[in-house]
């Protein structure tokens, strides 16, 4: 019998080949479950949305073992290689090393760092700041000299667009390429203009953010695939449709008293347990 890949080796071989892949975000184990039933070839752990699904703003309020925790949730119900945020690495170069360990401990098939200063925010709010780019370096380097599993894939992420410029970013994404990542993630591109001048001057396999509403306009998948671009993600799409259902739900309910108005956009009770495989917990010893 075939050994199943490690989902570390399942992402490093979507990102070597020429394909390019969707991973949507989770915040918990039922969207994490939701995004495998769907479909989906990976799983974005986003860090805004399980910011958010704990009442707060994505601002780098939670701490380390409080995001691994929710990290660990999704990655133990999902078969799907997890890409999970670990912001600055909450800290220095040694604390993004006990992330990179965490994270390596928690079964999570790759991260993306950020050369924001910690704490950071959101990359598509305002009023950011970066580290300086040799401090970024070292984390990049430190993190990729200190994987056990070389097939763990580094992701560095550069905010630097709206603070330096579109130049001063791509300089950074070649010095973080340089110091070991794996793959390039350019946040927050404004026009579509940029989008494809960082494809032409960043060879590297390349992250792209991808979420209506946000600073960077949407691109069709075949065209971002042409550009180099081979992973993207869509943090927090799924909680914004969460969001609006569950408005409309107690809309209903704070009206008549139960949700029957919306009967029809509700799962029904056996949908609801099947996606939590109740059956298969329950006849565990039976």
């Amino acid at each position: 019998m075939t050994k199943p890949q490690r989902p570390t080796t399942r992402l490093r071989r979507l990102i070597e080949g020429d394909g390019i892949h969707v991973a949507p975000g989770a915040y918990d184990g039922l969207s994490a479950r939701l995004v495998e039933e769907s479909g989906s070839e990976l799983l974005y752990a986003s860090g805004g949305a399980i910011a958010r699904s704990c009442g707060i703003p994505d601002i780098g309020l939670l701490s380390l073992t409080e995001v691994a925790a929710r990290i660990e949730q999704m990655a133990d119900v999902t078969s799907l290689p997890v890409i999970a945020d670990a912001d600055t690495g909450f800290g220095n170069a040694v604390n993004a090393v006990r992330t990179l360990a965490l994270y390596e401990r928690i079964g999570v098939a790759g991260l993306h760092i950020e050369d924001q200063t910690f704490p950071k925010r959101c990359g598509h709010l305002d009023d950011k700041s970066l580290v300086p780019t040799d401090e970024m370096a070292r984390k990049v380097r430190a993190l990729a000299e200190a994987r056990t599993d070389p097939d763990f894939v580094l992701i560095a992420r550069t905010d630097a667009i709206a603070t330096e410029g579109l130049d001063a970013a791509i300089e950074r994404a070649h010095a973080y390429a340089e110091a070991g990542a794996d793959v390039i993630f350019v946040e927050a591109p404004e026009t579509v203009e940029q989008i494809e001048e960082i494809a032409a001057r960043v060879p590297q396999p390349k992250l792209i953010n991808m979420f209506h509403g946000g600073k960077t306009p949407l691109v069709p998948r075949d065209r971002l695939r042409e550009l180099g671009y081979r992973l993207i993600i869509v943090p927090s799409d799924l909680q914004r449709a969460m969001i609006t259902a569950v408005r409309r739900t107690l809309e209903a309910i704070n009206r008549d008293g139960d949700s029957g108005a919306v009967r029809g956009d509700l799962a029904s009770f056996a949908d609801r347990e099947r996606i939590v495989r109740t059956a298969e917990y329950l006849a565990i010893g039976s």
